[in-house]
């Protein structure tokens, strides 16, 4: 023991390893709309994540409000997928099968009948006036604001189209006259006349082949707008006429399950015997909204608002997971009879026959919780015998428009197709991203001004830094020696990255994200002037690193759609930096030459030819999407930049301009 004890004697004892004390990464949080907190989001089958989403019913064009249900969930999916990487398996229905839909495609086909038989403009006359009893009956038993101001405003405008039919054919009018005035009556009553002859003929229209070319042609209309917004596709896309089957088994399964009762060829959920099981609950998003007839009626649709309807319940509170047809509706076979999808079981139905009895996510608008997704969790539950149907469930929050609810009546609706032709995809996206995605979004010009800024912001720092990069250096000279300038930028670098990753992971909070994102640009742009008041080149890898990762953090939001290294496409829609990589050489030679003249012009006293240089960067080059800046003792920037953009700065310039322009003048005084 001795003899070891002196081999070991003088030797280093090797330190144990410890890791770093208090070391902790945030973890993903959800607001689950189910517990109405955040929790931390733990999918079922590691990092596969099933989500299911509800779609749109298309009947109609897509409106802002539809945006911000499918922009939001697209930012959400994109930040699971590309950034905490999960693997997510996106579903989305398409609702075709729904009372509103059926009544306009009633009403539609009819019109079209009605048209063809091309009545004289005296039977149209008496046809409208023949229809304005009922519909006036209608106007005066309104009690819903907004709907009495569109019949209002209908109304008013049928009546004044009207008159001068009446004034042509008294007065025995020439007949081109006569048609004139007949179309402007037809169009202007076409509302009208449509719900007068679905009132009359609605019940004769059976031919299921009807009820299909309105949802076909809105569906269609709904993609290209989300291809516009730039929103992803769903992996998978379920609609409800194709789903029949499906549907039918799954309302058998739950009445086997004891939930479920047929009623006068009808099938209803009975919410009384779901809620007294010991293993379910009934409305547990909105327990509060239980017994909300309205809410619960609107959930019927208004086609299945009747006296008899509601006599065939056992509870008011019931509701249709098959109905029966009615004459002038489309219809399928059933174990009870000829009927149609009630409109909740549509999304159990298919959700359950692509994702199974648990998915991890169920997207959807704030107004949809009750009595949609409470019906929806019902009936799943009691399909499955399960309490898990849904593990998160998100809610997008409403938009206004200007701080008002979106109305026709107010005429403040907005369609994705108008809102896209005065703001770019990109701009409504990033005026998403500046807010949450679960709270009220008001599109409203501020907001819409601030989302513009900080495009800007970020455009004019991503041009500066691509100019930095392409000053002429050797492979050894883009490795600059860091001073301490560059390592507290870096080191604010890093910190921001850190704020955004714990924003990300607080509920995916982009807003808090885009601010600290704002940060890191000041911070950079702060450094790139200080060192060029110093006459010394900023750093290019430490700006390239921030701005490639920028880059990147607008690629995962969706807001740059390209393969660009750093910063926005260029050129428009279709390209992307191979213009500048093609066009930049030839911009560099002529800004070069330009220079070298206006030193030669300066020397030589050529004001001439300092005005057309001045004209060339003023005039002739912003009207080809390029700006030069001249800075005093460096070289002239080459930026491109969109036509549009450069060709406002350019008229802002000369209003700034002009009052100096005339204030000079009054100060010279009059000529010789």
């Amino acid at each position: 023991m001795a003899a070891s004890g002196e081999q070991n004697k003088g030797r280093r004892v090797q330190p144990a390893w410890s890791p770093p004390e208090g070391v902790q990464l945030p973890k993903l949080r959800l607001y689950n709309s189910l517990t109405r907190r955040k929790e931390e989001f733990i999918p079922q089958n590691g990092k596969q994540v099933l989500w299911y989403c509800c779609g749109p019913t298309v009947y109609d064009a897509s409106h802002m409000g539809h945006a911000r249900s499918y922009i939001s969930f697209d930012i959400l999916r994109r930040i699971l997928l590309n950034y905490f990487k999960y693997d997510v398996f996106y579903c989305m229905n398409i609702t075709d099968i729904d009372d509103k839909i059926i009544k306009r495609a009633r009403q539609n086909y009819l019109f079209e009948q009605y048209k063809e038989k091309k009545n004289s403009p005296a039977q149209l006359l008496d046809d409208v006036q023949t229809a304005l009893k009922p519909f006036t009956a209608k106007f005066n038993e309104t009690t819903d604001l907004d709907k009495k101001q569109m019949l209002g405003r209908l109304k008013v405008a049928v009546d004044a189209a009207i008159g001068p039919l009446q004034e042509t054919l008294q007065k025995g009018a020439a007949d081109s006259d006569v048609v004139s005035k007949a179309k402007k009556l037809l169009d202007e009553a076409k509302d009208l006349l449509s719900d007068w002859l679905d009132h009359q003929n609605g019940s004769q229209v059976t031919d299921n082949s009807i009820f299909s070319i309105l949802p076909k042609y809105w569906e269609a209309e709904y993609h290209k707008d989300m291809e516009a917004l730039n929103v992803l596709p769903p992996d998978v896309l379920t609609r409800v006429s194709e789903y029949v089957p499906e549907i039918v088994d799954f309302v058998k399964k739950v009445m086997e399950n004891g939930y479920g009762y047929v009623s006068n060829g009808s099938v209803y959920f009975d919410t009384v015997k779901f809620d007294a099981s010991e293993k379910h609950s009934y409305a547990k998003l909105v327990p509060e909204a239980v017994g909300d007839q309205k809410a619960l009626q609107e959930g019927e649709g208004d086609l299945s608002i009747s006296a008899d309807r509601l006599s065939e319940k056992r509870s008011p509170n019931d509701f249709a997971l098959w109905k029966a047809s009615k004459p002038g509706e489309p219809s399928w076979d059933s174990p009870w009879g000829k009927g149609r999808p009630g409109w909740h079981i549509e999304c159990s139905a298919m959700a359950g026959s692509i994702l199974g009895e648990s998915m991890d996510i169920h997207g959807g608008g704030f107004d949809l919780r009750f009595p949609h997704h409470d019906n929806e969790l019902a009936q799943s539950e009691a399909y499955f015998e399960n309490d898990h149907w849904v593990r998160y469930f998100l809610h997008t929050g409403h938009l206004t428009i200007a701080g008002c609810k979106m109305s026709k009546s107010l005429k403040n609706f907005i369609t994705i197709k108008e809102a896209l032709s005065k703001h770019t995809a990109r701009q409504l996206r990033l005026a998403f991203l500046m807010h949450s995605w679960k709270d009220t979004l008001d599109y409203s010009n501020n907001t819409m001004e601030s989302a513009i800024q900080y495009e800007k912001f970020l455009n004019e720092f991503f041009l500066n830094v691509k100019d930095i990069l392409r000053a002429p250096t050797d492979i050894t000279g883009q490795f600059e020696k860091w001073e301490a300038p560059e390592i507290e930028l870096n080191k604010s670098f890093y910190d921001k990255k850190a704020s955004v990753h714990a924003a990300l992971c607080d509920n995916i909070d982009t807003r808090s994200a885009m601010e600290e994102m704002r940060a890191l640009v000041s911070q950079s742009n702060y450094y790139i002037a200080a060192k060029k008041n110093t006459k010394q080149n900023p750093n290019r890898m430490v700006l390239k690193s921030i701005a490639t990762y920028l880059t990147d953090m607008l690629k995962i939001f969706g807001a740059i759609n390209g393969t660009e290294q750093i910063g926005f496409p260029v050129g428009g829609s279709g390209e992307t930096t191979d213009l500048e990589a093609t066009v930049l050489p030839y911009l560099n030679v002529l800004s070069e030459f330009r220079e070298g003249v206006r030193r030669i012009a300066r020397e030589k006293k050529v004001t001439e030819v300092l005005q057309l240089c001045d004209a060339l960067r003023d005039d002739i080059l912003p009207e080809l999407g390029v700006r030069f800046e001249d800075h005093e003792g460096l070289p002239t920037v080459v930026k491109l930049v969109d036509r549009e953009t450069l060709l406002k700065e350019r008229d802002e310039k000369k209003k700034v301009r002009m009052p100096r322009l005339s204030l000079k003048l009054s100060k010279a005084g009059p000529g010789p």
